[in-house]
């Protein structure tokens, strides 16, 4: 296996995909260094890990601002003199109707979905270049790839976010710098609480329940794009529950 001893930065780290994918990594020998907004489940997330025997450490980041994204990656290879991989997974899903007009939620969904990856990779760009090697993994979507009514905004940012990282590793890849995109559909997570309206909110929390994926069904898609041979790029891995059509 190729992830004992790996050197993983995951931000969006505080629950969801994020955490299980800390815990699964740990569990596989990762060195993990987890941000998020939230300091009291980062906290609580590194003492499970460490209880658990594996190694993390964490800070707290706001993906939408540049110069912490920097420290934060900084920081990070500070710790452990090198990154592996940089997990971008940070993102809201703030739904709704254009009708309803709702331009700060749509500046605030490009702002983490976008500019958060993008400020990711020119502080972990340099760092990779230097070393040689390293890994770019993103959390796109379902929606880059479907679009539905009362999320063309969210959809907008994972397909942008599609052309991100398809470039990425066009430009990057021959360099020894791998691209992979995590494209989950239906999910258990909380991310149904950033949706714009009360009613959205319900109809994807009822959803995700009734069908949803476990985060660490997306966690081991994460394992599986680490751990090959460094010539291997695994571009996009697409997941969604059996049942979900769209």
């Amino acid at each position: 296996m190729t992830i004992r001893g790996k050197v993983v930065v995951i931000t969006g780290a505080s629950a969801g995909i994020g955490a299980a994918t800390a815990k699964t990594l740990a569990a596989k020998g990762a060195h993990l260094f987890v941000g998020a907004r939230r300091e009291a489940p980062l906290q609580e997330l590194v003492h499970t890990i460490r209880a658990a025997g594996g190694t993390a450490a964490y800070q707290i980041v706001d993906v939408t601002d540049q110069a912490a994204v920097t420290r934060f990656i900084t920081a990070a290879r500070t710790r452990y003199g090198r990154i592996d991989v940089l997990y971008n997974n940070a993102g809201i899903m703030p739904n709704a109707p254009f009708r309803d007009l709702r331009v700060a939620d749509w500046e605030a969904a490009f702002q983490v979905n976008v500019l958060g990856v993008l400020y990711g990779i020119a502080a972990a760009l340099p760092l990779m270049q230097e070393q040689g090697f390293g890994q770019f993994i993103a959390t796109d979507s379902n929606a880059g790839h479907v679009v539905n009514p009362n999320a063309g905004v969210y959809a907008g940012t994972k397909f942008a976010l599609r052309a991100i990282m398809d470039a990425l590793r066009q430009e990057e890849g021959p360099h020894g710098i791998r691209s992979t995109m995590i494209s989950p559909g239906n999910v258990k997570t909380n991310l149904w609480q950033s949706a714009g309206t009360a009613e959205l909110k319900a109809q994807i929390h009822q959803r995700e329940q009734a069908i949803g994926l476990r985060p660490v069904d997306i966690a081991n898609a994460v394992c599986y794009a680490i751990d090959q041979p460094e010539d291997v790029g695994i571009d996009e891995i697409l997941i969604r529950p059996t049942v979900q059509q769209n």
